[in-house]
């Protein structure tokens, strides 16, 4: 189905990008916790929002 081309090209570009995105993450990790310092207070009131429309939902059927 694929040449032996596009496979080494296909495993050459996945151990590329994923080894750009590990070094990009450990770059910006420390810059994480500076700028989305509380963000987890969103995740809770996303989920506390989602909790309150399937209780809604089922007190109207």
């Amino acid at each position: 189905m694929f040449s032996t081309g596009q496979l080494i090209f296909a495993l050459f570009f996945i151990f590329c990008f994923t080894a750009v995105i590990i070094y990009s993450y450990k770059k910006d990790k420390q810059k994480s916790r500076q700028y989305f310092k509380g963000s987890s207070w969103v995740l809770v009131g996303f989920l506390v929002f989602v909790l309150l429309l399937v209780v809604l939902k089922g007190m109207v059927k």
